[in-house]
């Protein structure tokens, strides 16, 4: 067997590239994962563009899926052969915000998003693992590989997105742009037991996948004044609203939309905000109307992926229609140009190895 792999790196600023690299090695507690199915996400996209500081030379990827390959000292819960997936988040369930239970934030802000910011990401032939006892999970029989990768970033993002915002039963909800995390959070909407679901997407084909997801009523921003139509459409304001894009517009339109007392959960990447993201005064009632902004991360952990993929392989969710595109890795360069362009109407590239 060759002792080297093909993978995604970040080449400098703008420029990615395939290359070969030594195939990685277990230590204590840690796992390698030859890898089966991965996706490309926007966030790799944003790293590629200079938004979150890398060196040159770091493997790019966070969503990917495969076979256990090797085990190090004191691993008990996997074994070579096991098929497994793993968080884009991967914490060591030991610090103070994971035992808090804000896993995402271990070690500090973003803290548990490891791979490509703290080491080399996962679209690669084989891939390391942290703390695999406590993120490795098992993929259930029966679940392929191509929707069990969704369950590593997109649904427990988008989802997060939901379960954040506080939907009561049966009441209302509107998100805010509709790529994978956004349609992600509409599917997560649906579970929650939202009443009435709103999304706000400007792109035919992304529309029509929102419908399939779950929306009631699809906004194209482009028709007017987005906050006062869902102001209109629910009678005062929206219970919950759900930023999922990372973008001053919509993150006002999200707080305007919000009625008093309700939950703006934002999952959406500001990276390209700005240094600051401003809060207009009125849609915030001078600091006193009543409504509640929370933020998160994509939650990781093996409890967070078996859950996930219970919902998976129980057939309550099938995020595969995302799946625009399929690949190889030998032509993961073009997929990664067709997301940074977005082009031909892509969502979400499935790379298989």
């Amino acid at each position: 067997m060759s002792d080297t792999m093909k993978a995604l790196a970040f080449l400098g600023a703008g420029k990615v590239g395939l290359v070969e690299r030594e195939i990685p090695h277990a230590g204590p507690g840690d796992a390698i994962v030859k890898t089966t199915a991965s996706l490309i996400c926007t966030s790799d996209v944003h790293t590629v563009a200079g938004l979150l500081p890398v060196p040159e030379g770091r493997l790019l990827g966070h969503e990917s899926v495969g076979v256990v390959h090797e085990v190090g000292e004191g691993v008990t819960s996997m074994k070579v052969g096991d098929r497994v997936a793993v968080n884009a988040v991967t914490p060591d369930g030991t610090c103070d915000n994971c035992q808090a239970g804000y896993s995402s934030q271990c070690g500090g802000p973003l803290g548990g998003y490891r791979f490509t910011v703290q080491k080399d990401g996962n679209m690669a032939e084989y891939f390391h693992v942290n703390d695999a006892d406590y993120n490795l999970a098992p993929i259930p029989e029966g679940l392929a590989d191509e929707v069990a990768v969704y369950a590593c970033d997109m649904l427990s993002t988008g989802i997060i997105g939901s379960e954040n915002a506080n939907i009561p039963i049966g009441g209302t909800v509107a998100i805010f742009a509709q790529g994978a995390v956004g349609l992600s959070a509409t599917i997560g909407a649906k579970l929650r037991g939202a009443g009435l679901v709103i999304a706000v997407e400007g792109i035919p084909g992304r529309q029509e996948l929102s419908r399939r997801f779950g929306a009631d009523v699809v906004i194209d921003p482009a028709s007017g004044n987005v906050a006062e139509q869902i102001v209109e459409l629910t009678d005062g304001g929206a219970d919950s609203t759900v930023e999922a894009l990372g973008n001053q517009v919509t993150f006002e339109g999200a707080l305007y939309a919000t009625r008093p007392g309700g939950t703006l959960s934002n999952v959406g990447y500001h990276g390209e905000s700005g240094p600051t993201v401003t809060m207009p005064l009125d849609a915030w009632g001078l600091g006193m109307a009543s409504k509640k902004i929370v933020t998160d991360l994509c939650p990781g952990g093996r409890l967070r992926m078996e859950r996930l993929m219970r919902l998976l392989a129980n057939g309550k969710v099938d995020p595969t229609p995302m799946t625009t595109h399929r690949m190889g890795i030998d032509q993961v360069e073009e997929g990664f140009a067709m997301m940074s362009e977005k082009r031909d109407g892509i969502v979400k590239p499935l790379i298989t190895f």
